[in-house]
């Protein structure tokens, strides 16, 4: 694939060069964990013990961090309901939402292709 000249030379609103924008997305979604805790949530909300008992082998701690690095960049929504019920809920914000392409696109190029590496 030729590079986009125009995308590499092109500077976000946030006065960054796009290419610095991609590696820092690319890095941010591919941590450890990330990219399937959003998987899970493109279903809907889910509260956290949903979340934990979805992604076997992820821990409360992780799985919390996790969320809360989700959470400052805008990708996800922390909703409680009730505070006395301590009921909260994770939701994909609409700018989380834009990434089930993306996860979609990664799933049929595994399906083509297989995993990558064998842990």
């Amino acid at each position: 694939m030729k590079k986009n000249e125009e995308f590499v030379q092109s500077v976000n609103p946030k006065g960054q060069k796009s290419c610095d924008s991609f590696h820092n997305t690319i890095e941010f979604i591919g941590k450890r964990w990330m990219g399937i805790i959003i998987y899970h949530l493109l279903d809907g909300p889910k509260r956290f013990f949903e979340l934990s008992s979805e992604i076997e082998g992820i821990s409360d701690r992780l799985l919390t961090e996790r969320l809360r690095d989700l959470e400052a960049h805008g990708l996800v929504i922390k909703n409680q309901s009730d505070p006395k019920i301590r009921k909260v809920e994770y939701e994909l914000t609409p700018k989380g939402k834009e990434l089930e392409d993306i996860i979609q696109a990664i799933f049929e190029w595994v399906k083509k292709n297989g995993c990558c590496y064998e842990e």
